[in-house]
């Protein structure tokens, strides 16, 4: 299902964060996920009138036209507001770029059913938001299949602030385009380093200090720790996480990164490896089916929503957890403080093996942070006004609104500093700073626009949260994969490849951990995948990372 709406003037919709078991993420935040951008060094709107090649656009531009517009609303708008045309922001960015949209989301947790159904049925909107490097063959295939289009032509001509943020960017250019150097959407991009990580796990620091324990770095100490939760504070999972439906997504950084894998694709001194293939992964499904067996962690980990996990976290059935600093850390702490106001919730740095050793593995963004980016469709009548409408973000006023908002409304300068009002941080209505941001501004989702580092700056206000990016700090950036893609050619063999391995490795981690199977059918599992033609799934993705090095 999806709603449709029609809106025409007035601000905006932002925030994310999903978070995945004990993962580090690979999404807005994402998800899910919430960060932020730079603004000193935003590209800027020149004042030139005329829609002549490489002059900017004026703004509010005068049109007739009316845009389709596909996006997803953000979680933190649940029960707030049901349709993206009620949302300010969404009515002031109309206002301000003088282009009425008509807006369709698809039904949260839906996108790519939604997605698939509507590019199956012909009938596309003019733009499309969507994470298109995970489209199948990528967004290469996107173009080619007729679905998309290159806006190399149109951004050279009629996108000048995003076309000067790329030239003094060049290594923000390199991720944003195709092998063949096809750009195919306005992106999401974090515009400063601090916005890259977000995300890690989140403990009881007040259990720790009631029990005498120190904060776990190993996975013995989280092992010791867990056991202390459930024997003497009661804990009935202590510890849990979002399932999302597969056990298998349980890795990415936050436990399996202690067993030096990850639970995808990693690099592993230049070479390309994936974790489920490893000898040390039969080592981590070890650990996780004592700690299933013990108790340790929750009974429910397959079938685990955000619901039942925030239920966990503040009725203290859960002391250990994964989340995005603001989503999970900056949501539950006031939450639990009501509820106990001894509760104190801290982050917590990703385990190793060995102590004193450095995590490989944690979450960590690309600059380019592939989710929220906006593609103009095959069908779209009018491209060259869809274009100049999605560059008003990159302009030193769009930075601004997608950022802060309205000035004298969600932010006032002081000092020269953007600086949310108290309708942003102590709501009337009594919402939560994330809620009442997302009605006003975008910063803390993802979208067509450059982040702020100064929206996160002022979102985690507690010094918990202020910790949290340096206590989740890895060394993952020697690990993490840039985003790569497979040809069209290539696409359509890897993903018939894998979709075999990973629900073979989904099977078997899941009937591993929860003792449906001994351990020892690890072996027989890996003679399956061998049979699988998974070699030649490392060839594709050693062929595509050739050919994004030498973009």
């Amino acid at each position: 299902m999806v709603t449709v709406r029609k809106t025409k003037t007035s601000l905006l919709a932002a925030v994310l964060a999903v978070f995945m078991i004990l993962v580090s993420v690979t999404t807005a935040c994402s998800s899910n996920s919430e960060e932020t951008g730079q603004s000193s060094n935003s590209p800027t709107q020149s004042a030139a009138p005329q829609d002549n090649s490489n002059e900017a656009t004026t703004y509010p531009i005068q049109t007739d036209k009316n845009l389709t517009y596909w996006a997803g609303i953000n979680s933190n708008l649940a029960g707030i507001r049901s349709s993206l045309d009620e949302v300010p922001f969404f009515q002031e960015w109309q206002k301000r770029t003088g282009v009425p949209l008509t807006f369709i989301s698809p039904t949260a947790g839906q996108q790519k059913e939604a997605l698939n159904v509507m590019l199956a049925s012909g009938e596309m909107p003019d733009v499309i938001e969507y994470s298109w490097i995970s489209f199948p063959g990528g967004p290469e295939k996107a173009i080619k299949d007729g679905y998309i289009i290159s806006l190399n032509e149109l951004i050279d001509q009629h996108a000048p602030n995003l076309k000067k943020y790329l030239e003094e960017h060049p290594e923000v250019d390199r991720l944003v385009k195709t092998d063949t150097g096809n750009y195919y959407g306005f992106p999401f991009i974090r515009g400063d380093e601090s916005l890259l990580v977000f995300q890690g796990p989140i403990i009881r620091q007040d259990w720790l200090d009631e029990l005498g324990l120190e904060m776990p770095t190993t996975i013995d100490e989280w092992y010791t720790v867990l056991k202390a939760f459930k024997e003497k504070k009661g804990a009935t999972a202590p510890l849990s996480f979002l399932s999302e439906g597969r056990l298998a997504a349980l890795g990415n950084g936050a436990i399996i990164g202690a067993f030096d894998i990850n639970q995808g694709f990693y690099l592993d001194n230049g070479q390309i490896k994936y974790g489920p293939a490893e000898p040390r992964y039969k080592d981590f499904l070890a650990t996780m089916s004592k700690w299933y067996a013990e108790g340790l962690l929750d009974k429910n980990i397959a079938t685990t929503d955000q619901k039942t996990l925030d239920a966990n976290i503040i009725s203290g059935a859960t002391g250990v957890s994964l989340g995005n600093a603001g989503s999970q850390l900056g949501k539950w702490t006031p939450l639990l403080s009501e509820k106990d106001p001894r509760a104190v919730l801290a982050p917590a740095p990703y385990p190793v093996l060995n102590k004193g050793d450095v995590p490989r593995f944690g979450q960590l963004d690309n600059a380019f942070a592939v989710n929220g980016t906006a593609a103009i469709t095959s069908k779209s009548k009018n491209p060259e006004l869809a274009v100049k409408m999605l560059d008003y973000a990159y302009s030193e006023e769009g930075h601004m609104l997608f950022n802060f908002g309205i000035e004298g409304v969600s932010y006032t300068m002081e000092n020269g500093y953007p600086t949310y009002t108290d309708l942003m941080m102590k709501n009337p209505d009594n919402l939560a700073p994330a809620q009442a941001l997302s009605l006003y501004i975008r910063g803390n989702y993802f979208g067509p626009f450059v982040q702020d580092k100064r929206y996160s700056e002022q979102y985690n206000v507690l010094q918990s949260q202020k910790d949290s990016i340096e206590v989740w700090k890895t060394d993952a950036k020697s690990t993490k994969l840039p985003p790569i893609t497979a040809t069209p050619e290539e696409s359509t063999e890897l993903a018939k490849i894998m979709t075999d391995v990973d629900t073979l490795v989904n099977e078997m981690t899941l009937k591993i951990i929860l003792g449906s199977e001994p351990l020892s059918s690890y072996e027989s599992y890996m003679k399956k995948m061998e049979t699988l033609n998974f070699d030649r799934a490392i060839e594709i993705q050693e062929a595509a990372l050739d050919r994004f090095n030498k973009r």
